[in-house]
């Protein structure tokens, strides 16, 4: 680990000892009053559960998180989580995705309120993370780990759930802007409010930048900056008619406008390739209490429409290349949950979910050997699945969750999946034991189903089974300092089998098997009311076991280091430190492709705010302060040293 890393380490734990050992001699009371506070989480276990009850892995980026560090996207958010790594293809608006624990992408399943944002269009049916906001964003849980006994098909890496805010107390009026470096402006804007009978938001977005060249400017031929435009609206409304019935609809929309070019590395760099992606996502939910408050009850309808458009006309370095396309995508949900709140120390949880898709695209093109197509019609399939949990909690010692589910897949049938996760805490010295073991599961996407063949080969495959998973981790939590410092350190294994890869004379078949294992270590402290400081680090050894080769742009060590400090009670300073290192890429010359070795680089990052009068607030944020030269996905460009500021109002 370079010498950077060690010296910030250092001086982080040299800080907090000094100040640790001024607060032993605190009150009390203040340190039980600390010692009794836990995070509520709902996708663990798709209930509010305390943190504390859950065995599982999971990371929680709350709103005073996403609100001090002024990031802008969902994606810049996630860069700083324990075993998350995070890749773009250039700079905002490139297409992007993240691994969990090592797993491949399409292996994570992002949701918005429990809305299924993985694309059904995309070959692997990932979700493409780069045109999220933050902007009407409560907060940010992250569950690693196979889930596909609550969460079905795509949950066997882990799941990322987006939960936005809801207005409540009075009527409030936010605004904000800010600009700054790559000629970036954000502005923002929202309403909301809430009583006991009613609630309501509604906001907008609007992102734009100059940006800088896809194709990596350190390589011949690439000079071109490829700017981004994003207008997000989003809008929550929520009813209570009776004391026991609430209803509850979401809306959001994103339009983006994208500059692309066609390949990273030497010449890669178009002037007039676009890229147009629109979202829809719709969220019915109604939820009702029975049997003096035993029984809950929850109905969530969900569609979810994507709409990509790409456009590269000819042009002076491409007189004879043309191409178009357009993708199209849609997703149909709808999911009946059970609640049986049968004891105190018992809660028994199942359901049913239908959910059905279609996916249809067109693409043509032209050259000096004329023109081509492919045309991918119109496709649908469906999946029922229905599932059951049961959650334990003996003593407030003791806490388990037991689950198993089946899924039925209208082309590649049946799947079962099960997981136990137990947890252990010993009050006496605020010690946690937790384990999990499970199995996941990931159909095969349209794609990959019925793409048609060309003539070099065939393509899709409708005899394909599902992808498999098998997890288990084992790890330790302990609380010292009433709770003002946390240690933790998980080891977790996965291995994948029929893991789906395409071959040119066979096309999509089940081959590959992988395994992915490691250890995650963290500590977070609150020495004073005033001052959070973490860090964590994650070893991650994920293989193909076939060739027994790395798998591609998994980085087998990442550090990251967090300050944050409150003065005045009207300032707040934050400092990141990300250190990310070796990992395997593949590098493109001509027609062959050589895998190589990505040096590690390590971010330093900082941001400031400064309430300048009631409900106002001046803040700058600084990127990459080093001016680090790196790439995180070979021959794509990435920012140098960015500055911004901006001003943010309340009402």
């Amino acid at each position: 680990m370079s010498k950077k890393i060690l010296c910030f380490v250092l001086a982080i734990s040299s800080l907090s000892l000094c100040i640790f050992s001024k607060e032993k001699q605190k009150s009390t009371k203040k340190e039980e009053a600390t010692s009794l506070q836990y995070d509520i989480v709902v996708t663990a276990t798709r209930l509010e559960t305390p943190a504390k009850e859950i065995a599982s892995s999971i990371t929680v980026i709350s709103k005073e998180d996403l609100e001090r560090t002024k990031k802008i996207t969902v994606l810049e958010a996630l860069q700083e989580v324990l075993g998350v790594t995070v890749i773009q293809n250039g700079p905002p608006g490139g297409a992007a995705s993240v691994f969990l624990r090592g797993a491949n992408s399409e292996h994570t399943l992002v949701m918005m309120d429990g809305v299924e944002l993985n694309d059904t269009i995309s070959p692997s049916r990932s979700c493409d993370l780069a045109h999220l906001s933050i902007e009407n964003v409560e907060r940010i849980e992250i569950l690693r780990g196979p889930q596909s006994t609550l969460y079905g098909s795509d949950a066997m890496g882990g799941v990322i759930n987006i939960i936005t805010k809801k207005g409540q107390g009075k009527p409030r009026f936010h605004l904000s802007t800010q600009g700054g470096s790559y000629g970036t402006f954000v502005s923002n804007a929202d309403l909301s409010g809430g009583t006991d009978k009613i609630h309501y938001y509604i906001g907008t977005s609007y992102f734009q930048t100059d940006g800088f060249s896809a194709a990596s400017t350190s390589y011949e031929g690439n000079e071109e900056e490829d700017g981004y435009q994003n207008l997000t609206l989003s809008g929550r409304l929520g009813f209570r008619p009776l004391d026991n019935l609430d209803l509850d609809f979401t809306v959001q929309t994103i339009n983006t406008r994208i500059d692309i070019d066609n390949f990273g590395g030497a010449y890669g760099d178009d002037p007039n390739n676009t890229q147009e992606y629109d979202t829809l996502i719709l969220k019915g939910h109604i939820r009702g209490l029975f049997l003096r408050n035993r029984w809950e009850q929850k109905i969530n309808i969900s569609f979810v429409n994507y709409d990509r458009k790409y456009e590269n006309p000819t042009d002076e370095t491409h007189p004879f290349d043309s191409d178009n396309s357009e993708y199209k995508s849609r997703q149909w949900k709808l999911d009946w949950q059970h609640n049986l709140f049968l004891h105190e120390t018992n809660t028994l949880t199942f359901g049913v979910e239908y959910q059905e898709e279609q996916g249809e695209s067109e693409y043509y093109s032209e050259s000096m050997w004329g023109p081509s197509s492919s045309i991918f019609p119109l496709q649908k399939a469906h999946n029922s699945g229905v599932y059951i949990q049961d959650q334990i909690r003996l003593a407030g010692q003791f806490f388990a969750t037991i689950g198993a589910r089946l899924d039925n897949h209208s082309q590649t049938g049946t799947a079962i999946t099960y997981r136990i996760a137990p947890a252990y805490f010993i009050k006496q010295t605020g010690t946690k034991l937790k384990g999990t073991y499970g199995t996941g599961f990931k159909s095969p996407s349209l794609y990959q189903l019925y793409a048609r063949g060309t003539i070099w080969g065939p393509i899709g495959n409708k005899d394909l089974e599902p992808e498999k998973s098998t997890s288990w981790d084992v790890g330790i939590e302990q609380n010292l300092f009433q709770n003002k410092l946390i240690l933790g350190a998980t080891y977790f294994s996965s291995s994948y089998e029929n893991l789906i890869d395409f071959d040119f004379a066979q096309g999509y078949i089940n081959i590959l098997k992988a395994s992915s294992k490691g250890a995650e270590f963290i500590l977070r402290a609150w020495p004073t009311d005033n001052l959070f400081l973490s860090a964590s680090y994650t070893r991650t050894e994920a293989k193909d076991e076939e060739t027994d080769e790395y798998l591609l742009r998994r980085p087998k060590d990442k550090f990251t280091a967090k300050l944050n400090f409150n003065f005045l009670k009207k300032g707040n300073i934050a400092l990141s430190l990300i250190f990310l290192g070796e990992r395997d890429d593949m590098e493109y010359i001509d027609w062959t492709s050589t895998r190589v070795i990505m040096p590690s680089y390590i971010l330093l990052n900082a941001s400031a705010s400064y309430d300048i009068i009631r409900n106002t607030q001046i803040f700058f944020r600084l990127d990459n302060i080093l001016n680090e030269e790196y790439e995180v996905i070979k021959g794509y460009g990435t920012s140098t040293f960015s500055a911004y500021a901006g001003l943010k109002i309340l009402f």
